[in-house]
């Protein structure tokens, strides 16, 4: 008999049983298994997830590829407001109330993403400590991500706010980054992301890949010393 087994036979029935439950629950087996309320959708680059003003019922998990969120006025401008890769959270505005949804969800590339309808997921949050711990851990460093946004879009330039947005798409700062970007992303994509004018990116781009900061090699690649852009003084 294991050292856990030995443990759990001396515990009271409900904790045994509890106890039992929760080791056996894998959050990431769960978001990329096919069962009662999920289910895995391959989409073709360009396709559309869910749509701005359509029904908000259910969350997405990526497994594989690149989203992006865009919101459209009611002129038709349109706004980047997202990009997400695999491990990633979206469309959880249904689990505190929104009825429709507020933005577009689009495969930037060749995607998998399991789509767990809003019932289930209040289900799992609710009975399984370990996903609710995985689930709000993402919510945390999304909305700390959103605030550095903020604050990058009231104060920094656009020479600044591309370097930052170039660096966290090559994964600085995470576990094996900086990596090249291997997803397609035009610069009309990056001048909605940080709010300038096309001619402004191409402008940079040109700037950081002269100065050695970047290169394109078939996929752009981005080097560490591009911090230095966003680390100095504004002039």
């Amino acid at each position: 008999m294991s050292r856990q087994s030995r443990q759990t036979s001396h515990l009271p029935g409900a904790e045994a049983l509890q106890m039992a439950k929760d080791a056996a629950f894998d959050p990431k087996a769960f978001l990329v298994t096919v069962s009662h309320g999920r289910t895995l959708l391959p989409y073709r680059t360009d396709g559309v997830i869910f749509s701005q003003d359509g029904p908000a019922d259910s969350v997405f998990y990526i497994q594989k590829g690149k989203i992006k969120l865009t919101v459209a006025s009611p002129q038709g401008r349109e706004a980047v407001v997202g990009i997400f890769g695999p491990g990633d959270f979206f469309g959880e505005g249904c689990l505190i109330g929104q009825t429709l949804r507020l933005a577009t969800a689009r495969a930037m590339t060749d995607s998998d993403v399991t789509r767990v309808i809003k019932t289930e997921m209040v289900r799992v949050l609710r009975d399984e400590p370990d996903f609710a711990r995985l689930f709000t851990t993402f919510l945390l460093a999304r909305n700390s991500r959103v605030e550095e946004d903020l604050v990058d879009q009231l104060f920094n330039s656009s020479e600044k706010r591309l370097a930052r947005t170039l660096l966290l798409l090559a994964n600085f700062g995470k576990e094996g980054g900086p990596q090249p970007i291997t997803t397609p992303i035009s610069q009309e994509t990056l001048a909605e992301i940080i709010g300038t004018t096309r001619s402004r990116v191409s402008h940079f781009m040109n700037k950081f890949r002269k100065l050695g900061f970047i290169n394109y090699n078939g996929h752009l690649e981005v080097h560490s010393s591009l911090l230095t852009v966003v680390l100095r003084d504004q002039a």
